[in-house]
């Protein structure tokens, strides 16, 4: 069987542009807006509100330490693509120091640097890198107290974000928190290339009349599974067919019209690959 395998030139151009989205989003929104957003950023948030210590070069002393003991106490097989964007992401906040907007609304500060960070952090993870900060801390956390990496990094970004109420105020604090939760949904969004698509689950007892409608009226494929009503222990047939969301509230008002009978579910699709979608349609010539 075939392995995928990805071009290293494409990850390696793909963590560079990540990292440069990921320090402009720290320079332009999270740090004159004081929102320390959990991490190793945060950390440099704070410490340059405190004493004012260059996030750069605080972004390097700790990443570049905490990049060796993960590699000596926990042995992970740390990539070159790892290593490059933990050392380039400083580098770029380095370079654009001082690139800031005039905004005095921390909220919008919160929201658009979480955004631009999610989409940056997204980009780097698509190209199989990492940016270090508290994924090092919570692989090492892991190691030694048994919890998840998920806990682990959890514990990080929270005591980060508690330190923040103290040093700045209790209101940043809950901004920060606000942008930790709209970067994780950008990066999700980034990664999964979510899209407005609607899995429409239909369980019929006239499949063909759903099948008509779908082919002609919405012109989808489908795929048919037989099943059994748990109430009515009846054989009936369940219909998966993906459509696009204005196709989707068409085809709803379609079965209400045609097939009201019909049980009709749907769901968000986050990737669809195939045809229709990410090939072209394929048509069979009936004669």
């Amino acid at each position: 069987m075939k392995q995928l395998q990805s071009n290293p030139w494409l990850d390696y151009a793909l963590i560079l542009i990540g990292s440069t989205l990921v320090g402009l989003a720290f320079n332009i929104f999270l740090l004159p807006g004081r929102i320390a957003a959990g991490g190793v950023s945060g950390i440099s948030t704070i410490l340059y509100e405190m004493y004012q210590f260059n996030p750069a070069y605080v972004q390097w002393i700790i990443n570049v330490p905490l990049l060796i003991l993960a590699i000596v106490l926990v042995g992970r097989d740390f990539s070159i693509k790892t290593i490059v964007g933990t050392v380039f992401l400083p580098f770029v906040i380095y370079l654009t120091d001082g690139w800031h907007l005039e905004m005095d609304n921390p909220l919008l500060s919160a929201i658009y640097g979480g955004i631009l960070l999610g989409v940056g952090l997204g980009i780097v993870y698509r190209g199989n890198g990492s940016t270090g900060g508290t994924a090092l801390i919570a692989q090492i956390l892991k190691r030694y107290t048994r919890i998840s990496s998920g806990f682990s990094q959890l514990i990080v970004d929270g005591a980060v974000v508690i330190t923040s109420a103290f040093v700045f105020d209790f209101e940043l604090a809950l901004y920060a928190l606000m942008s930790i939760y709209v970067t994780s949904k950008v990066i999700d969004f980034v990664q999964l290339q979510t899209s407005p698509t609607k899995l429409a689950l239909i369980i019929t007892e006239e499949p063909e009349r759903v099948e008509q409608i779908i082919q002609s009226e919405i012109d989808r494929g489908f795929t048919k599974v037989d099943s059994i009503g748990g109430y009515t222990n009846e054989e009936k047939t369940m219909i998966l067919s993906v459509v696009e969301q204005s196709e989707a509230v068409y085809l709803k008002k379609l079965i209400q019209l045609n097939e009201p009978g019909s049980f009709v579910v749907f769901l968000n699709a986050s990737e669809i690959i195939g045809r229709g979608f990410t090939l072209d349609k394929f048509y069979v010539d009936q004669k």
